[in-house]
């Protein structure tokens, strides 16, 4: 995995223009901490961090190869995980190969097959070339949106990266938000309209699509879409189907040259991508598989059960490490920890985001660095099957609103009446819900709960889920791990779209399907086990702490998040007996103590970014 960064422009001489793309390179240190990679032409410029995971010798980037006088560079982030099939059917065509690495087979195959190329690949991935006879930009994302890339257009400048802060590191980008942007960080956040980069003129290249940017203009073009057909497997089938293509998925996925292990929380989706990967393990003869849990000092005393967390992760993530024989290491974090973090994952996400959810994840994941590069994560698993509560739950099916955001009218009330005189935050939310609901591909003939659940589906796999990745993205390559989603394997994505609500449910349990596919993977208790999410604290000094560090933000008169809060009514709250409510204002893990941690994010945000609204 890698940082990627890049600059176009046919109205100046970019030859001499490496300092500020070593200012965009720099800013992406954490995504590739192990060496650094500077071109420059005369109307492009191209910046490359790396994290080497595969060819430590060969994978040099940025990379150029020159076929039929033409030349070609590239800039990549990412991971293919069908490498070996490309090159086999690149060398039958003549080609011949100098090095081992994804990135040589990546930009042979672009030069072979150009934009068609993303339809053979299998793998998370964004990437840029440029050709040199003509003098084109070609950008492009994977399949779900694994990886992130930005872009803008500032007068004759064409500016893209792995991150925003790429973009602003450069002269010509300004942190600068609109109404809209208000809109997507009060309404919203910390969820992301897809395609919105929250700054002005800043946009977020879509999953699945590609950008071609030549000196007579841009277009972006969509190159794969979920497709809705009926689903003919029988229920037989459609278990094999699936264990296969999630075993072949994991077994891909193992491929590095660094130390691989997995996240384990005890959860079904962890618990199966472990145990498959400890299998896979013992049969190379790679020695034990190392596992990784988080939790938090005094859960066990604190934790109660409520209708998203049933139960806490500490002793299945030990019955399953015990079962599978790997090394568990469990990682304890306390409320102290979780503040510092605010900042780091602030700036790992360039925006307000989960906040000690985000940030108890930077600190994890900066813990697994210290023993692996590489780790596979359980993520997704519940998009793709349709594990939420809200997929199952009357009142989230009959709701006219994004699930995860059910209560967004409480949310409201803590905004000031200039902020709603100024922007209609809950029209806005309701405008981007059914904007989602217009893109979904609908089945012929299919109404009722059918339909509803298909809505449902493609809502949690183009709304919830980017939400998510973003996460692990920015969390897990801000230490330089690289985290892979087997569950987001486009194959399975694909399959699972079109089975029935009713197969998806077998035996009338959330992910009934993928339960029955893994029968004789995991422990039957383990196996029965209810959804459960990432762990989060449930320790009482983290709310006091929080509470009172917003309290101070909003006490403070530079404070400039103040213009738009209410005040008189958060400091209500705010004194308020909060041990005993419960507000889920955004999703299964955002509650009180993250509703104030919000509001500390977006004032230093506000801060650090320097922010202005235009």
């Amino acid at each position: 995995m890698c940082g990627i960064a890049g600059w176009i422009d046919w109205q100046a001489d970019l030859s001499g223009q490496s300092a500020i793309l070593k200012d965009m390179a720099k800013s992406l240190v954490p995504r590739g901490p192990d060496s650094e990679g500077i071109w420059t032409s005369p109307h492009a410029g191209f910046a490359h961090r790396r994290l080497i995971v595969v060819d430590p010798e060969g994978g040099t980037q940025p990379m150029s190869r020159t076929y039929n006088n033409e030349t070609y560079t590239i800039v990549y982030n990412g991971e293919l995980y069908n490498t070996d099939d490309l090159r086999n059917e690149l060398l039958e065509r003549g080609y011949r190969f100098s090095t081992t690495s994804d990135t040589e087979v990546l930009l042979v195959s672009y030069i072979e097959w150009g934009a068609e190329c993303l339809e053979k690949l299998n793998g998370i991935y964004a990437f840029a070339i440029w050709s040199h006879k003509a003098e084109s930009v070609f950008l492009a994302r994977d399949r779900l949106g694994v990886k992130p890339l930005f872009y803008t257009q500032q007068g004759s400048s064409f500016i893209f990266g792995s991150e925003i802060k790429a973009l602003l590191a450069h002269p010509a980008v300004e942190p600068e938000i609109s109404k809209e942007g208000l809109c997507e960080i009060f309404g919203l956040g910390p969820a992301r309209t897809p395609g919105h980069g929250i700054f002005n003129n800043v946009f977020e290249l879509l999953p699945a699509s590609y950008l071609l940017h030549t000196r007579h203009g841009m277009k972006t073009k969509r190159y794969w879409s979920l497709e809705s057909h009926a689903h003919t497997d029988n229920l037989e089938t459609t278990i094999a189907t699936i264990r296969h293509l999630l075993g072949d998925s994991i077994t891909r996925q193992l491929v590095a040259d660094v130390p691989v292990c997995t996240l384990l929380s005890g959860g079904l989706d962890s618990s199966a991508i472990s145990a498959l990967a400890a299998q896979a393990f013992r049969e190379r003869g790679m020695g034990p598989l190392h596992t990784f849990s988080v939790d938090y000092v005094d859960n066990d005393v604190y934790f109660k059960p409520n209708e998203f967390q049933p139960n806490a992760d500490a002793p299945w993530a030990k019955r399953v490490s015990e079962h599978i024989s790997s090394i568990h290491h469990t990682i304890y974090f306390d409320t102290p920890h979780l503040l510092g973090s605010l900042p780091a994952a602030l700036h790992a996400r360039d925006l307000p985001g989960m906040t000690d959810i985000d940030g108890s994840l930077y600190l994890f994941c900066g813990e697994i660095k210290k023993k692996a590069t590489v780790a596979l994560s359980g993520e997704c698993a519940d998009e793709v099957f349709g594990g939420y509560p809200w997929f199952h739950r009357e009142d989230a099916l009959s709701a006219t609103i994004f699930p995860w955001a059910r209560n967004l009218n409480e949310k409201m009330k803590f905004f000031s009446s200039a902020l709603h005189a100024e922007v209609n935050l809950e029209s806005y939310v309701k405008e981007r819900y059914e904007e989602a609901l217009d893109e979904v591909p609908r089945l012929a003939g299919e109404e009722g709960l059918a339909a509803r659940i298909r809505e449902m589906f493609y809502l949690n796999l183009t709304r919830w889920m980017p939400t998510l990745l973003d996460r692990k993205d920015r969390m897990s390559m801000a230490v330089g791990l690289e985290v892979r989603v087997p569950f987001c394997d486009h194959r399975l994505v694909e399959y699972m779209w079109n089975v029935p609500w009713a197969m998806k449910t077998h035996g009338e349990r959330e992910k009934g399907i993928l339960r029955q596919a893994l029968h004789d993977v995991l422990p039957n208790d383990v196996l029965m086990r209810r959804k459960s999410p990432y762990p989060k604290t449930h320790n009482p000094s983290y709310l006091a702490t929080v509470r009172d560090r917003a309290l101070a933000v909003l006490n403070d008169e530079s404070s400039p998040i103040l213009p738009f809060i209410n005040v008189k009514a958060v400091k209500e709250f705010a004194s308020l007996d909060l041990s005993s409510i419960h507000m889920p204002w955004f999703g299964q893990l955002m509650n009180v103590p993250q509703f104030f941690a919000y509001l500390v994010q977006v004032d230093m945000w506000m801060r650090t970014y320097k922010i202005t609204v235009k």
